[in-house]
């Protein structure tokens, strides 16, 4: 099976579990209504919190963690297969927390989890300030998983800027990357689509970005929303916008994937090579 239809819930979540868990079990019940085999929701979908202290201090475990359990509950009345782009996982033993994404098949069962490897430690022009790596400890391996239709490639919002991930994900076998989000506005007007596009194309696979949008309630946050769907030659089959949260649906045919790598045969022409010198010399003699 080649086709089916990849459901993108854009969130605007508060720093409430329950609130969201709500909002997410509704809309993952009216994609599936609306046709979606897959449904996938954003980076953080679980709560953003007002600060480090909260956000550390509601992340929960595995075992007992609301949004994974609501996640999977859905996946088995529908039957649809669910990526939970990531929630805040508590694991024991270590102080910080994982920024977590799960692929859950159609039974409600955990095929595959990813811990967010790059951290987002910037700050912006605008004097917005981001030290995830303050609050979370980076995943160390990437993760392929297998789904009816074909090879995912799970990652997290930031690893989007780090392009070797991806044509490592999709060398060992991914046709679809999953880059679920929190764009922060400034960044997103800037980067977001094209980045994207950027990702799809160099690999010639399906990208899936669900994203949170809009004014956070509980922490002030600000995000750019759009969450995109992106074709193997850099086409855009879905965009959710930048106003409001939702879903939107698009048709998949993963054999676009091999008439891209056909085209453009790309991801079979990588060459070694040595790394980069400086060579000074002309710039020495210049200075005489």
């Amino acid at each position: 099976m080649t086709t089916f239809r990849a459901g993108l819930i854009q969130t605007n979540v508060s720093n409430e579990m329950a609130e969201n868990v709500a909002f997410v079990r509704d809309q993952a019940r009216l994609a599936r209504d609306a046709g979606a085999d897959f449904i996938m929701t954003p980076e953080n979908t679980g709560l953003i919190g007002a600060n480090r202290t909260e956000t550390l201090a509601k992340a929960e475990i595995e075992e007992s963690h609301a949004m994974l359990a609501a996640c999977r509950a859905v996946a088995r009345e529908t039957g649809a297969w669910f990526l939970l782009g990531s929630i805040h996982v508590r694991v024991p033993g270590e102080e910080q927390i994982r920024n977590r994404s799960y692929l859950i098949d159609g039974t409600g069962g955990v095929v595959a989890s990813y811990d967010k490897i790059h951290m987002f430690d910037v700050q912006l022009a605008g004097g917005e300030s981001y030290r995830e790596s303050s609050t979370f400890n980076p995943g160390e391996k990437a993760v392929l998983a297998e789904t009816p239709w074909g090879t995912l490639g799970m990652t997290i919002c930031y690893d989007l800027r780090f392009p070797y991930l991806y044509r490592d994900l999709a060398h060992a076998g991914a046709t679809m990357l999953s880059i679920p989000s929190s764009f922060t506005v400034p960044t997103g007007q800037a980067h977001w689509h094209v980045l994207m596009r950027a990702r799809a194309i160099e690999t010639g696979c399906f990208v899936f970005a669900p994203a949170q949008v809009g004014t956070h309630k509980g922490s002030n946050r600000k995000t750019y929303g759009h969450s995109i769907v992106v074709a193997p030659w850099g086409e855009v089959l879905a965009d959710a916008g930048g106003e409001k949260a939702g879903f939107v649906i698009a048709e998949i045919d993963l054999g676009k994937v091999a008439e891209a790598r056909k085209m453009v045969p790309s991801l079979t022409h990588d060459r070694s090579y040595a790394a980069p010198l400086l060579h000074k010399a002309a710039l020495a003699k210049a200075a005489e």
